[in-house]
């Protein structure tokens, strides 16, 4: 009741400090949610595709002829050891979304995928699929959303017919009926499926009589290897969760940066606790001494302090995680939104609240609190009652503890930087070890604003009169209230500085790379299944209309597709010879002259990302490929530098790719004008010519630039938006400090206004001594902001996204941030 009593007799530090903690649990929660969001998106998806099988049976894009299924169901060796069931997939657009058309045979689905059992699908639905060109399934939920009702083939009327986009064409289907599945967790799965038969879904692909996969059920003793070598050439067969753990491995990093960036706000509200509670403390030294002197012990007085901050971190933490699932809602858009542009492309119906998240708010909420006032709890229960009412003894330790602070933290830096060091690609260890160079100069703040109040003092002084003389002063006097609000300030300005450096050196790095990669003046896509994904091929119509283009001297094709490889699946670029800029080659064997003959002999480049990620770091060795005639031995001519994804692709000479894969589907095509041509007036002309095509992407190479930095821009909102929150809380523990400084000084102004200074004079006072507080935490943001713009581009980036980037340290952040800090 006395500590509640206490809380309540100051209320706006009260709310100050609640609001601050929670602030940094909603930062976390609301990460932790979209995360989770996303993941369980992922899930969803893989579930609807993969079900119950161990492995499955693939050939990359190209996929493989379905004699191959009937060999396995047929052969006396493996129908009786294994169960085994088609599958035609294929990503496309249908009700201006991304989905999944999945063709299956029902006969063979049963033990495969839980959706097609007793209580979702009956054989009415079923039976038009086999007997209707064109007729589809969808769930309850999906057509119920659009209006669609399910019709007879011979009845089909507008609420029944549906359009998809394959590959950018458009494809008339029919809802022939209705998936209701008999759990939650199926449900969602099928929000983002389209179901139809196997020669339906070949049909609409363009493919007769290919599979994509072939899933399989093995028993756990049956010898794979005895399998493999079944299988025809240019097939492979790989285990369900290694494919997973591949595509989940993608995004992992960019999870671990989002998460390490939220807890950043976390330790900035745990700086504010830290000095309310301190103040707190301060303040009721006498109380304390008489309650000790009344006969109330050390762990009375220590539980009591405690219960105060529990009773803050469990309303901060209540009020956090509502915050947290609100703005869940906008981050799990932004997360999403990045991994279509990056990664793969995801479909999340909305944000889930799964228990963990919100116990993982709970508890870092309450730990939170509790750790940051368990030293002002120490304080108030060790002072002894005859010093309680000693001023001069609590600044004498304050003193001692700056220095003492100074050194751990010195301490500290040099710690993370030995781990920063240390040669590793954990970004757990990485992100520990920012995390200690960052607080180590954090706690060498207040010993730096000691110092500096100590060198301005004199110059104060002449300029400003006594106002000069009291201000610096005050500021190292006040050292026990100020000193962790100053350091919580310099974290947050800091952290903006490292930031938007990395931003402005990121951002000025691709657009150098866009300049150097597109040469061509013109360029011709298909509308893909997200902005920055060049993943659907040109109808042959559009492809002939730009190769007779009469302004065109010369063009340029591309065709990107997945291939198999010993490290698994990955994207690879096939591109007509043309010359590399040499700025992008980051190493080579020989010239880029030699790479070129090189790749026209059937050498590839790896991207840098890609090298990464499969542990390669110089050419000169070979990567194994599956193509149709089997694995292929591929020299690594080069590793280039490339910011298109994360992920990564190889690249290889298209006609090298054509005479090996039997592939002549083409996904973009730069045109280089004759000197003169207008590309905006040809880029016009053409979309004209192709009118009929209208979800194709004529653009000019500037345009094409603008709309690349426009997805690099929406990549890191999310990485603005969090820093401006942390930016906030710190803010708040400024302001909190401020506001308890002035009640405390309550007397001392009284003093002062008996002596004869006026209100604007005492104004003039308080705004120098905070103006001073705020110059100390800018100035050591300064140094601060550069080391961590450095390890978040030359290593966490690195070790995250394996990206080399040129740092970009302009003066414009850097005064930014000092003005931050000042204001």
């Amino acid at each position: 009741m006395l500590s509640l009593r206490t809380l309540l007799r100051h209320p706006l530090q009260f709310a100050l400090m609640t609001l601050g903690i929670a602030l940094g649990v909603a930062v976390m929660v609301s990460i932790d949610l979209a995360n989770a969001s996303a993941a369980r998106a992922f899930d969803l998806g893989a579930s609807a595709v993969t079900g119950q099988a161990t492995h499955h049976i693939v050939a990359g894009d190209a996929g493989f002829s379905e004699a191959l299924y009937v060999s396995l169901r047929t052969s006396p060796q493996w129908r009786s050891r294994l169960q085994a069931a088609p599958l035609v997939r294929a990503q496309v657009r249908a009700f201006n979304q991304p989905l999944t058309l999945l063709g299956i045979d029902p006969f063979a689905e049963a033990p495969f995928r839980s959706y097609l059992g007793q209580a979702s699908v009956s054989w009415q639905n079923f039976a038009p699929l086999l007997t209707s060109p064109g007729a589809v399934l969808l769930s309850e939920s999906l057509a119920g959303r659009y209006g669609l009702t399910p019709c007879a083939p011979s009845q089909q009327t507008d609420a029944c017919r549906l359009q998809i986009f394959v590959n950018g064409l458009p494809r008339q289907a029919f809802l022939a009926g209705l998936l209701q599945p008999g759990d939650e967790f199926s449900r969602q799965a099928l929000e983002t499926v389209i179901l139809t038969d196997i020669s339906t879904a070949q049909s609409l692909i363009s493919q007769g009589g290919i599979l994509t996969q072939i899933d399989l059920i093995l028993p756990p003793n049956l010898p794979t290897a005895e399998l493999t070598a079944d299988l025809p050439p240019g097939v492979r067969l790989i285990a369900s969760a290694a494919r997973t753990r591949q595509v989940t491995e993608m995004t992992a990093a960019f999870q671990v940066n989002l998460t390490a960036l939220s807890l950043l706000a976390l330790v900035v509200g745990i700086f504010l606790i830290y000095n309310t509670m301190t103040f707190s403390v301060v303040q009721r030294r006498p109380i304390f001494g008489t309650l000790r002197s009344l006969g109330y012990t050390r762990a009375q007085v220590f539980g009591m302090v405690l219960t105060e901050a529990a009773l803050v971190g469990a309303l901060g933490t209540g009020l956090g995680l509502g915050l947290g699932a609100w703005m869940g809602q906008g981050a799990v858009q932004m997360v999403t939104q990045t991994i279509n542009d990056l990664f793969f492309v995801l479909t999340v119906r909305g944000v889930s609240l799964p228990p963990l998240s919100l116990l993982k708010g709970v508890l870092a909420g309450m730990f939170s609190s509790l750790l940051a006032a368990a030293l002002p709890a120490w304080e108030a229960a060790s002072v002894p009652p005859r010093l309680a009412l000693s001023r001069a003894g609590l600044e004498s330790k304050a003193q001692s503890a700056v220095r003492l602070a100074a050194m751990l933290g010195g301490l500290l830096a040099l710690a993370g930087a030995g781990i920063l060091a240390f040669p590793t690609r954990s970004l757990v260890v990485s992100f520990g070890g920012t995390f200690a160079v960052l607080l180590g100069l954090a706690a060498l703040t207040p010993f730096v604003t000691v110092g500096l109040m100590q060198s301005l003092a004199p110059l104060l002084e002449r300029t400003l009169g006594l106002m000069g003389r009291l201000a610096p002063r005050n500021v190292i006097r006040a050292q026990s209230r100020t000193a962790i609000a100053v350091a919580a300030l310099m974290v947050a300005v800091s952290v903006t500085i490292g930031v938007q450096v990395m931003i402005a050196s990121f951002r000025s790095t691709v657009t150098l790379w866009l300049e150097q990669t597109l040469q061509g003046d013109l360029y011709i896509s298909a509308q893909g299944l997200s902005a920055a994904r060049l993943d659907t091929p040109l109808p042959p119509a559009a492809l002939q209309v730009a190769l007779a283009y009469p302004q065109a001297h010369s063009s340029a094709l591309v065709r990107v597709t997945s291939v198999e490889s010993d490290f698994g699946e990955v994207d690879l670029l096939a591109v007509s010879p043309q010359p590399m800029d040499a700025r992008l080659f980051l190493s080579a064997v020989g010239s880029p002259q030699a790479v070129a003959r090189q790749m026209e002999e059937g050498a590839i480049l790896l991207s840098e990302p890609l090298a990464a990620r499969l542990g390669i770091d110089r050419p000169g060795g070979s990567l194994r490929l599956l193509t149709p005639s089997g694995w292929v031995p591929f020299p690594i001519a080069a590793i280039y530098a490339d910011y298109a994804s994360t992920a990564g692709s190889l690249r290889l000479n298209l006609d090298v790719y054509r005479r090996l894969w039997g592939d002549e589907q083409v996904n973009g095509v730069a045109l280089f004008l004759t000197p003169g041509s207008s590309p905006s007036l040809a880029a016009a002309d053409l979309r004209l010519q192709l009118s009929d095509l209208p979800h194709l992407q004529i653009n000019p190479s500037a345009a094409l630039r603008q709309n690349a930095l426009e997805v690099f821009d929406r990549t890191f909102a999310i990485t603005t938006a969090m820093q401006l929150v942390t930016t906030l809380v710190a803010f708040i523990g400024v302001l909190s400090s401020l506001l308890a400084l002035q009640l405390e000084k309550a007397r001392e102004v009284g003093t002062l206004r008996a002596l004869g200074l006026t209100l604007a004079e005492m104004r003039r006072l308080t705004l120098l001594e905070t103006g001073l507080l705020g110059a100390a935490a800018g100035l050591l943001a300064l140094p601060t902001g550069y080391i961590l713009a450095w390890i978040l581009i030359f290593i966490i980036n690195q070790r995250s996204f394996g990206w080399t980037l040129q740092m970009q340290a302009e003066v414009l952040p850097f005064a930014q941030a000092f003005g931050l800090g000042v204001g």
